[in-house]
């Protein structure tokens, strides 16, 4: 298992665009995506940098493996 870094909200969102996800708008300072076929809305903290255990959580609601994140990025 590869390891987390790191990375922004932003750079975050990018990746989440890359799997499918798109946005449909913004709370605050959170983004909020959804996908087709989904049972969740993922709602991404657009800060400077995210907590390990925020985007680990984010990445396993996206139904999505930490490397398989880790290749979208």
């Amino acid at each position: 298992m590869a390891r987390l870094a790191n990375i922004s909200g932003k750079q975050a969102a990018k990746a989440f665009g890359k799997a499918g996800w798109e946005p449909i708008g913004q709370v605050g300072s959170h983004l909020v995506v959804v996908k087709s076929g989904a049972r969740v809305n993922l709602c991404i903290p657009q800060h400077k940098e995210l907590d390990i255990g925020t985007l680990r959580a984010l990445i396993r609601s996206a139904g999505l493996a930490v490397d398989e994140f880790l290749k979208l990025l």
